[in-house]
């Protein structure tokens, strides 16, 4: 069907595409964008931020309800199981981060999973169902973000998926739900009315709450739009819509249905070996280059022989914070990056702890360094560096460049790495037969018949035997 308008052409392409579309590469890549999602979420369930989502989300009931993530004792009405869920995602930033800047994976994932659970018994939702949802969520997030050029840069106003993420949230639900092109248009507008959170609450206990509105608004906007809600149908054409957010909005058209295109087949994500800020992942990877250089024989740093650090970095103001007091000003901070990487010689979820974060040598070392932010280092998270320079009190000096850390898209996980987070982190949830049955389901995700073997398993309760036994054919 032929659009006249941008908005139109979006309803369309989201109605119309389907599994055939699917390439090998966009398959491999969003399972593992997927597993990461899983596996980041169930660890996020332990934290405090997620705990007080639960406490608040439980004054909610209804005959219809979703998975928790991690706990086989409750359950919540779809919408607030995305919301929690989501929130678990992103409360240690720890997961996924594409470009132009946004983390794609946590607003759409436990939408789809939450809304599957509550469908009708008749109508199954497949593994190949969830990757084409699933994708075209990433996907709409991905075009909308390249309308503006001011979207490339780390960004300064607001949290990108508090946007493009409600966006593709309600993409993603209005596909599974298999709305028309004119309530895939209806659903974009409503989920528009929900977007935007500011970057203030980064480094807060709020930022991860903009992923878990992104997942459950999303998902309201489709629900509503099914029941007929209408809105304004040029949502994403006119600087009063999605425009609002952007000073240099441009809307493109989609590319045709006969010769689609994948963004995630030409750009990867970036997926993080520790959880904090993609930026300190440069900080991490340079201080643990230079750090043969100081080390003693008990793998220790002689604190007293160094004089200064300088981190050479892009200009990003909530991620420089020169004595971070909480864990989550600990993950937005370059120095604290810098610091821990040379104390311990790589950083970990345990980095993160309030004994860390408050150890005298740690403070010690937060004191002498400085950052510099270079005119060539663009706050772009497809070309930024990090130097680091140690200078020690007789005088010598030590410096390490990373321009591309392990785990961006240019030097992805291997296959084994990304299985060994996956599973660090959801084993400290669920039984390693749980965490097994999940790798092994998303490995085949295009293959199972019925997705419900997914919930059971991030339930934790069920045997890997009898429910492989119903999901693959």
């Amino acid at each position: 069907m032929w659009a006249k308008t941008v908005t139109e052409n979006f309803a369309n392409v989201i109605h119309g595409l389907n599994a055939s579309h699917l390439t090998d590469l966009v398959i491999q890549r969003s399972k593992r964008m997927i597993l990461d999602t899983l596996g980041v979420g169930l660890l996020g369930t332990s934290t405090e931020v997620f705990h007080k989502v639960i406490q608040y989300s439980k004054i909610y009931r209804s005959d219809a309800s979703s998975t928790v993530w991690g706990h086989s004792d409750f359950r919540l009405p779809p919408l607030y199981a995305a919301f929690v869920n989501g929130v678990a995602v992103h409360s240690m930033d720890f997961d996924d981060t594409w470009h132009p800047a946004t983390h794609p994976s946590g607003a759409v994932l436990p939408a789809l999973l939450a809304l599957s659970e509550v469908l009708p018994q008749k109508q199954k939702f497949s593994g190949l169902d969830l990757l084409l949802a699933f994708n075209v969520g990433i996907e709409v997030q991905g075009r909308l973000m390249r309308f503006s050029n001011e979207a490339s840069n780390v960004p300064k106003r607001f949290h990108p998926p508090a946007v493009v993420g409600t966006i593709g949230s309600a993409a993603a639900t209005a596909k599974l739900l298999a709305l028309d092109q004119f309530k895939c248009k209806a659903a974009l507008a409503v989920a528009a009315s929900y977007a935007g959170a500011p970057m203030a609450n980064a480094a807060t206990q709020t930022k991860p709450l903009h992923i878990g509105n992104a997942a459950r608004h999303g998902l309201e906007a489709a629900c509503l739009a099914s029941l007929g809600l209408q809105g304004n149908k040029q949502i994403l054409d006119m600087e009063s819509g999605l425009g609002a957010f952007y000073t240099d909005y441009t809307p493109r058209f989609l590319p045709t249905l006969q010769s689609y295109s994948w963004l995630l087949d030409q750009q990867d994500v970036a997926i993080k070996r520790f959880p904090a800020h993609l930026g300190t992942h440069w900080v991490a990877d340079a201080v643990s280059s230079l750090r043969k250089y100081l080390v003693e024989r008990d793998d220790s740093v002689p604190i007293s022989r160094i004089k200064r650090i300088v981190v050479k970095v892009p200009d990003v103001r909530y991620v420089n914070r020169p004595f971070p007091n909480s864990e989550h000003e600990a993950r937005h901070s370059f120095q604290f990056a810098a610091c821990a990487a040379l104390l311990d010689g790589s950083i970990s979820v345990q980095s993160f702890s309030d004994q860390n974060i408050s150890r005298p040598e740690l403070k010690e070392l937060l004191s002498k360094t400085k950052l510099e932010h270079p005119a060539d280092n663009k706050p772009s998270f497809d070309n930024l560096y990090c130097e680091v320079n140690v200078t020690l009190q007789d005088g010598k000096v030590f410096s390490e460049r990373c321009d591309t850390f392990y785990g961006h898209w240019r030097k992805p996980l291997s296959t084994e790495d990304l299985k060994k987070k996956f599973h660090s982190n959801a084993s400290s949830v669920l039984s390693v037969e749980a965490t097994e049955g999940i790798i092994e389901t998303v490995d085949n995700l295009e293959k199972v018949e019925d997705c419900f073997v997914l919930s059971a398993f991030l339930k934790g309760t069920q045997s890997t035997k009898v429910l492989s036994k119903m999901c693959l054919p």
